[in-house]
C-alpha cells in the first residue's frame, strides 16, 4: 500500500498523472467509470427475495407450517390454504417494512451528501462529491467538508477538525511539508482525510483516495463485517415459541391418545388433534407483531427518529442507560456570547456601546481579527469566531460594513502552540495590532489595561481580578477568549506579539437545547440513567450537565485519562455514580458501554463520528446523528436522529415501551382466547363429547375476527404513567407467572361460557352445539379485545379513546353475522340454523366474561386508590 504522505508533491502528481491545473473533464469521466463513485459501500444488502425468505426462519412460523401439513394430510385443504396464506402475508409485511426502512436511510444519506470544488481543465468548478475521482485537485476553504483523502499541494493556514476520524476534538494545523518517517494518521499533517471538516484557512489538495479506498472506507469495511444482535423481544418470542411448541405437541398427543381410548376412529382422533393444534397456535401473532412494530416505526419517523431495523423498536422500551454526546445533541451546537468582562465589570453583550472607546476597540478586535463570515444567516468558519460576529449584528451593525472600509495589512494565524491570533489594521489613521487567544498566552504579554478613564499601566491587582473573573466564567462551563491590542508600525510576526493593552474577556457557551432539561427529567422519571460523554473539558461538560439535570448531587465526572487509570472492578463499583465523561477516546466509549452491559443494562449510545461507530455497534441501541453524523456512524447505528436531539431519543424510548406493552397486550388477547378453545377441546375429549369446533371455525377466529382487535390493541396510545415505570428487564420473558395466570384465568372464564352454549345447543343436535360454541367463542373474544387494551378498566381509559378497537369489534361482529346468517356460507363453515332464543343466549353468554373482568379491574383500581 502506498503511503502518500511520504511522497513529495512532485512524486504525488507524477503517480496520479496530473498537473496542478487538474484533470481534464474527459479523463475525470474515464476514472469515474473505471473506479466507481466516491461513496461508501454498505455491507452487502439482502435482496428482496432473501429478506422475504428470512421471514420464514421463525419457530412460530415453522409450527404453523407443520400444522398446515397436518391439516392437508387430514384432508382439510381449506385450512392448509388459509394457514399458508397468512404466513405469506406476514412475510410480505416484514419485507415491505425492511425495504421502506432502507429507503428512509438512503434519502437521509442523499440529503447529507455535499458538493466539492475542483479544478478541471484549469477552471474551478463545483461538482457533487460522489463524482470526485483520484487525481482531482480539490479546493478546500473554511466550512468545507473534506470529501476524499488527499495530499496538500498548496497550504494557506489550513486547519482541519478530524474528530470524526481520530476522536480528537481540537483542530489540526496542516502544511504541505514532506514527511519521510512513518507516522500515525493523526500526525500526517500534509494530508487531509474524507469526513473531516475545514475550520480555518484554505488549501489545494490532490485526491489520493476515494470511496472505500479512504481511511473512513477502511473503518466502514470493518463495520460491514459486524454481526447483528437479537433484540429482547426476539429472544422472548423465540423462548415463547419453543415453550408453545412443546406444550402443543404434548397436549395434542394427549388428546389424540384420549380420543383413541374412547374408541374414536383414527382419522376423527387426528382431526381432534389438528383442531387443538390450530386452536393453540396464534396464527396471526407474527403478523400482529410486525404490524405493531411497523406502526411504531412510522410514528417514530414522524418524530424524527428513523428506525433502521423494525425489530429494534421494542428494544428501546428496555433501555436503562442513555450515553449521550453533548455537542449538538444536548446542546444547540452553536456558540453564543454570554458575559463580557471589560472596564473592570462583567456585562451582557447588548450593553456594549460603540461610543465607549474600550468597548469600540474590543468590537474591532472581535470582528476584524476574525476569519469567519455569516452568509444567508449561516456561519462559515470557526463557530467561536462567527459567534463574535453575531454580537455585532445584535447591536444593529454588519461586519461587512466594517470590513469593507478597512484592509488587513498583516497577520499571524492562530496555532496551537502560541494559542493566539494577531492581525494588523490601520484604525483612525494609526496602525494597530489586534490579538485574541487564551488568557495564559496573552495576559503576561500585556503592559497596560484599557479602563473607563483611558489606558494605564496594568498592575498585579488588575491581573488577579482578570484571572478571578476567568475562573468564575470557566467554572460555569463558559469558554473564554482574551482580547488585547497595541498601536505599532513594526512588522507583525511572532516576535512582536508583546507590549499589549488588555481589552477584555469574552465568555461563550454552546447553550443547552431548550427541550434538553425536560427530556433529561423524563429519562430520570422513567428509571433511565442519562450519561454525558464528550470530548470537551471536564469543567465545561460538568457545568452543562448540571444545568440540564444529568449531573446531580453526589455524582462524579471523570476524564478519559482518569478512566484509563481505573481497573474494570473499580469502574464497576463507581459507574452508577459517574454521570459525565470528558475528553474521551473511542476505546473509552466501548469500555463504558461494556461496563454498563456487565451490570445487565440495555444501553443506548449516541454518536456522529467514524470513531463512534464501534461503540454504536457495541451498544444495544446505537443512535446516530442525521445532520452531523457520518455515513459510517449511521450504518453502525440502529436508529438515526434526523434532528440530532436528545429529546427525540426519550420520545423514541416512550414509543418503544408503548410498542412492547401493546404487543404484550395483543399476545394476552390472542393466547387467552386460544386457551378458551383449548380448554373446550380438552374438556370435550375427556368426556367423550362431540368435537366442539371444526378446524375451519378456529381458523376463522384466529385469522379474521382475532386479527382486527389485536391490531387495534397494537394502536393503543401511550398511557400517562408509561414514563413513570422502570425499564423492563430484558431477560424477563413474555410468559411470566403473572401473565400466564391471567391468560389461563381469562381463557377458563371464556371456556365456561362457550361450553355452556355448547350444552344448550347439544340439546338439539351436535351441529347446533358446535355452531353455538363457535359463535359464543368468536363474540366473547371480540368483547375480550376491550379487556386487553390496558391493565386499567374501560371506564378509566375510555371506550372511545381508541376508535380502532370499536371499528375492529364492529368488523368482527359483521364477519360473524355474515357466516351465521348468510345461507350459502353454512356448508363451508358447517353452520346449523339458529333460533332467535339461541342467538340471544350466545350474545348474553359472550358478554359475561367481559363484565366479570371489568368489575375485577374496577375493584382493583379502587383498592389501589384507597391505599
Amino acid at each position: 500500500m502506498m503511503n502518500w504522505y511520504q511522497l513529495t508533491k512532485e512524486q504525488v502528481l507524477e503517480k496520479l498523472g496530473v498537473t496542478k491545473d487538474g484533470l481534464s473533464s474527459k479523463k475525470a469521466e474515464e476514472l469515474l467509470q473505471k473506479n466507481g463513485e466516491n461513496v461508501l459501500q454498505e455491507g452487502k444488502r439482502k435482496t428482496a427475495l432473501q429478506v422475504f425468505l428470512s421471514q420464514f426462519a421463525d419457530l412460530l412460523v415453522i409450527i404453523l407450517i407443520i400444522a398446515a401439513i397436518i391439516s392437508m394430510f387430514s384432508g382439510n385443504i381449506e385450512s392448509t390454504i388459509v394457514i399458508f396464506a397468512v404466513i405469506t402475508l406476514n412475510a410480505i409485511l416484514g419485507t415491505v417494512q425492511h425495504i421502506n426502512a432502507e429507503k428512509s436511510l438512503d434519502s437521509l444519506k442523499s440529503l447529507s451528501s455535499p458538493n466539492a470544488k475542483v479544478i478541471r481543465d484549469g477552471q474551478k468548478i463545483e461538482i457533487p462529491s460522489k463524482e470526485v475521482v483520484e487525481g482531482d485537485m480539490v479546493v478546500l476553504e473554511a466550512g468545507d467538508l473534506v470529501v476524499a483523502d488527499g495530499r496538500i499541494m498548496n497550504n494557506y493556514s489550513l486547519q482541519v477538525n478530524e474528530s470524526s476520524l481520530t476522536g480528537e476534538s481540537t483542530n489540526v494545523d496542516k502544511n504541505d511539508d514532506n514527511i519521510t518517517a512513518e507516522v500515525p494518521l493523526a500526525d500526517r499533517t500534509n494530508m487531509v482525510y474524507s469526513g473531516s471538516l475545514v475550520t480555518y484557512g484554505r488549501a489545494i489538495v490532490a485526491v489520493t483516495g476515494t470511496g472505500m479506498n479512504t481511511e473512513i472506507g477502511k473503518i466502514a469495511s470493518l463495520m460491514n463485517a459486524a454481526k447483528e444482535k437479537k433484540t429482547p423481544l426476539q429472544e422472548s418470542l423465540d423462548k415463547f415459541s419453543s415453550k408453545l411448541a412443546i406444550i402443543i405437541l404434548i397436549i395434542s398427543a394427549l388428546v389424540f391418545g384420549l380420543s383413541l381410548l374412547n374408541h374414536m376412529a383414527i382419522i376423527d382422533a387426528l382431526m381432534f388433534a389438528v383442531a387443538l393444534a390450530v386452536a393453540a397456535i396464534p396464527e396471526a401473532l407474527g403478523s400482529i407483531v410486525t404490524i405493531v412494530q411497523a406502526i411504531g416505526t412510522q410514528k417514530m419517523a414522524k418524530e424524527n427518529a428513523v428506525i433502521k431495523d423494525l425489530k429494534a423498536v421494542e428494544s428501546l422500551g428496555c433501555v436503562s442507560v442513555i450515553c449521550s454526546d453533548k455537542t449538538g445533541t444536548l446542546t444547540q451546537n452553536k456558540m453564543t456570547v454570554q458575559k463580557i468582562y471589560i472596564n473592570g465589570e462583567s456585562i451582557f453583550e447588548e450593553e456594549l456601546d460603540l461610543n465607549n472607546q474600550s468597548h469600540r476597540y474590543l468590537l474591532y478586535d472581535m470582528v476584524l481579527n476574525n476569519d469567519s463570515s455569516i452568509v444567508d444567516g449561516k456561519g462559515i468558519g470557526d463557530p467561536t469566531e462567527y459567534a463574535l460576529l453575531e454580537t455585532l449584528r445584535k447591536l444593529g451593525y454588519n461586519e461587512d460594513d466594517l470590513r469593507s472600509g478597512l484592509k488587513r495589512l498583516e497577520e499571524v494565524p492562530f496555532d496551537s502552540d502560541r494559542k493566539m491570533m494577531s492581525t494588523k489594521y490601520k484604525l483612525h489613521g494609526v496602525n494597530h495590532i489586534l490579538t485574541k487567544g487564551a488568557i495564559d498566552a496573552i495576559l503576561d504579554r500585556c503592559d497596560s489595561i484599557a479602563t473607563k478613564d483611558g489606558v494605564r499601566p496594568i498592575t498585579q491587582a488588575d491581573k488577579a481580578d482578570i484571572l478571578k473573573q476567568n475562573t468564575e466564567y470557566s467554572e460555569n462551563g463558559l469558554r473564554v477568549l482574551t482580547f488585547a491590542y497595541k498601536e505599532s508600525d513594526e512588522e507583525l510576526n511572532v516576535n512582536t506579539e508583546y507590549g499589549y493593552t488588555f481589552l477584555g474577556l469574552v465568555s461563550m457557551i454552546d447553550p443547552p437545547r431548550e427541550e434538553s432539561k425536560a427530556a433529561v427529567a423524563d429519562a430520570v422519571r422513567a428509571g433511565i440513567k442519562p450519561v454525558m460523554i464528550t470530548g470537551d473539558h471536564k469543567i465545561t461538560a460538568t457545568a452543562i450537565a448540571r444545568q440540564i439535570g444529568i449531573f446531580r448531587e453526589g455524582d462524579i465526572a471523570v476524564t478519559g485519562m482518569e478512566l484509563d487509570a481505573m481497573s474494570d472492578s473499580e469502574l464497576d463499583q463507581k459507574i452508577e455514580k459517574i454521570s459525565v465523561y470528558a475528553r474521551v477516546s473511542p476505546e473509552n466509549k466501548i469500555r463504558i458501554v461494556e461496563a454498563w452491559q456487565r451490570k445487565g443494562n440495555i444501553v443506548s449510545m449516541t454518536g456522529d463520528g467514524v470513531n463512534d461507530a464501534p461503540a454504536l455497534k457495541k451498544a444495544d441501541i446505537g443512535v446516530a446523528m442525521g445532520i452531523t453524523g457520518t455515513e459510517v456512524s449511521k450504518d453502525a447505528a440502529s436508529m438515526v436522529l434526523q434532528d440530532d436531539n436528545f429529546a427525540t431519543i426519550i420520545k423514541a424510548v416512550a414509543n418503544g415501551r408503548n410498542v412492547y406493552r401493546n404487543i404484550k397486550n395483543a399476545i394476552l388477547f390472542l393466547l387467552s382466547g386460544n386457551m378458551a378453545a383449548i380448554f373446550a377441546v380438552v374438556y370435550a375429549s375427556l368426556l367423550a363429547l362431540p368435537v366442539p369446533f371444526e378446524a375451519v371455525h378456529l381458523l376463522f377466529i384466529n385469522l379474521l375476527t382475532d386479527s382486527l382487535p389485536a391490531i387495534a390493541i397494537g394502536m393503543e396510545k401511550p398511557e400517562k404513567d408509561l414514563l413513570s415505570q422502570k425499564p423492563r428487564d430484558p431477560k424477563q420473558g413474555i410468559l411470566t407467572k403473572e401473565f400466564s395466570a391471567l391468560m389461563l384465568l381469562q381463557g377458563a372464564l371464556i371456556a365456561v361460557v362457550v361450553m355452556t352454549a355448547f350444552y344448550i345447543g347439544l340439546q338439539v343436535n351436535a351441529a347446533t352445539a358446535s355452531t353455538m360454541a363457535f359463535a359464543t367463542l368468536t363474540l366473547a373474544r371480540l368483547f375480550h379485545g376491550f379487556n386487553c387494551r390496558s391493565k386499567h378498566s374501560i371506564f378509566k381509559i375510555g371506550l372511545t379513546s381508541n376508535v380502532y378497537s370499536l371499528l375492529a369489534f364492529a368488523a368482527g361482529v359483521g364477519l360473524l353475522a355474515f357466516v351465521i346468517f348468510v345461507p350459502f356460507m353454512h356448508p363451508l363453515f358447517k353452520i346449523a340454523e339458529l333460533t332467535g332464543a339461541q342467538i340471544g343466549f350466545i350474545a348474553l353468554l359472550a358478554f359475561i366474561p367481559t363484565v366479570i373482568i371489568q368489575i375485577a379491574k374496577v375493584i382493583a383500581e379502587n383498592i389501589k386508590k384507597s391505599k
